[in-house]
């Protein structure tokens, strides 16, 4: 066993999530990334029907690159540096824990030509560094536009109205619930997502994702 991990560890060498640089005795980030990487400070921006709200970085610099990688060009293992990264943050934020681990999923159709559920993959890494059991709370009813291709935030929320539903209210009642996402922008995915939890007799509902918008002008 010891051999094979180290035949990996030769051919799949850890590697920076955001540079792709292959990784010495660093883990997820390389030493030039963690000093330099735009960290995400504006927690204090008012979000929609969430209680509080983090990221790890602006959406910028080496950040955008890594993300599309990971989205839309198959680099699933990111999801681990990610996880691992997101979760140390939840728990700086979050020492108390919360009650309940959970996702805003993707259409159907999305996973069906992705081959996945990039958020999905995130929960489960973040759940493992919590001891959490992800919890699926939420289905996308139908596919939307992608937020990505639309300007302006009042059109962005009218976008995403409607498009999420609770799968188990009995799971939500009363609870407080960490929601995740991969980028938030203007935050009307999320503020949709927590609208339906707290509906459904959410007490809190927080947001985690790996990107913010440094303004509001996108998601």
């Amino acid at each position: 066993m010891i051999l094979w991990k180290w035949f990996l560890h030769l051919v799949f060498p850890p590697r920076c999530v955001l540079c792709n640089k292959v990784l010495d005795k660093e883990l997820d980030l390389c030493r030039d990334c963690r000093i330099h990487a735009p960290e995400c400070q504006n927690f204090n921006l008012k979000r929609n029907f969430i209680d509080s709200w983090l990221a790890l970085w602006y959406y910028e610099g080496k950040v955008p690159g890594s993300l599309t990688l990971y989205k839309f060009r198959g680099r699933r293992s990111k999801a681990q540096g990610y996880g691992r990264l997101l979760a140390m943050k939840i728990q700086e934020r979050y020492p108390e824990g919360v009650d309940v681990l959970t996702w805003i999923p993707v259409s159907r159709q999305r996973k069906l030509t992705r081959g996945y559920d990039q958020v999905q993959l995130l929960a489960r890494v973040v759940g493992k560094q919590l001891r959490m059991k992800p919890q699926r709370l939420l289905k996308k009813m139908r596919h939307n536009p992608p937020q990505s291709g639309i300007e302006s935030a009042a059109a962005r929320r009218a976008n995403v109205l409607g498009v999420y539903r609770v799968t188990d209210p009995g799971k939500v009642a009363g609870k407080n619930i960490l929601l995740l996402d991969d980028i938030i922008t203007t935050g009307a995915t999320a503020s949709e997502a927590a609208r339906m939890l707290l509906t459904a007799n959410a007490k809190q509902v927080h947001f985690a994702a790996v990107a913010s918008a440094r303004r509001e002008k996108n998601k």
